[in-house]
């Protein structure tokens, strides 16, 4: 049975992960700080221990580890951000190195949001443009730490993930709990673009990587259609049956951000990223527009 590991598995993603890999008869094993299962190994995220004896023999290690950036940028939390990220990745990386018989894959989580603001110019893995701000200089800190490290044996790949759309995670939840209370207008301009993934196509496109024996390096993992904020609003109301949705101006979002704990970035960034390397190397997406993925989630 082929064992893979998951570094900070225990959110949204992570379980995914686990769900859909469970499926594949995987043995699937998780590093957290918190164990509460079988299947848990402890870890601090930042030193050895017992958990290194976990990478033998493993066929794939996917590290997910970093304090959530759902919260204010206070000079506190963008130190746990920056730590939380480059450390995980960084005392993984010397772990493989010391393996007798290390990962065959190590993927490590990145962000679309490394890329800069844009409403027209579509960014890709080659023509991408990276910006340069907190979020964005964070994401190349990461992948930084990521592929400075040397691993002879173990093939390497720079998850560069948008926004997950799943059933009991991620952003979907509270948008659809905006609408639910009439909240559902457009967000800001309403003209930002909004590069998302279902949860399925996002697992399905990690089990495509790992198959796919021979590539390594950055991936957009996203839908390969951006919507815009607008029209997420407008298919998320008529999805639900809502027949309106307050709109929000920019400068309510920023003080409902201040009040609710976040930053108002996350909705107001235009996000315009695209899947051009898993759309060349031939990956399937099962949901390629918002209207499909929304009526899914739904249902």
């Amino acid at each position: 049975m082929k064992t893979i590991l998951i570094a900070g598995g225990t959110g949204f993603l992570g379980k995914s992960l686990e769900k859909y890999f469970l499926t594949l008869n995987y043995s699937v094993k998780i590093l957290t700080r918190n164990p509460t299962k079988e299947n848990h190994i402890y870890w601090d995220a930042k030193s050895f221990n017992k958990w290194t004896d976990s990478l033998e023999n493993t066929e794939v290690l996917i590290n997910l580890t970093g304090k959530s950036v759902d919260c204010r940028y206070t000079t506190k939390n963008k130190k746990l951000i920056y730590d939380s990220r480059i450390n995980s990745t960084t005392i993984l990386g010397k772990a493989i190195q010391q393996s007798k018989n290390p990962p065959k894959l190590w993927m490590n989580a990145s962000t679309a949001t490394i890329y800069r603001y844009s409403l027209d110019r579509e960014m890709t893995e080659s023509n991408g443009e990276i910006g340069d701000d907190f979020s964005m200089n964070i994401a190349k800190s990461w992948e930084h730490a990521f592929t400075k490290i040397a691993t002879p044996t173990t093939r390497k790949i720079i998850l560069r993930t948008s926004i997950v759309l799943g059933k009991k995670g991620g952003a979907f939840i509270p948008l659809k709990t905006l609408t639910k209370l009439g909240m559902g207008g457009k967000q800001g301009s309403g003209k930002q673009k909004v590069s998302f993934i279902h949860e399925l196509d996002f697992v399905r496109a990690v089990e495509f990587l790992i198959n796919s024996q021979k590539i390594n390096g950055i991936f957009n993992i996203t839908a390969p259609k951006p919507t815009i904020n607008t029209i997420l609003m407008k298919i998320l109301r008529k999805k639900i049956g809502i027949p309106f949705g307050i709109p929000q101006p920019e400068w309510i979002l920023k003080i409902g951000a201040k009040i609710i704990g976040t930053e108002p970035e996350l909705v107001l960034k235009s996000r315009n990223v695209i899947p051009e390397r898993l759309i060349n190397e031939g990956f399937k997406f099962k949901f390629h527009t918002i209207e499909k993925t929304i009526q899914n989630l739904i249902s």
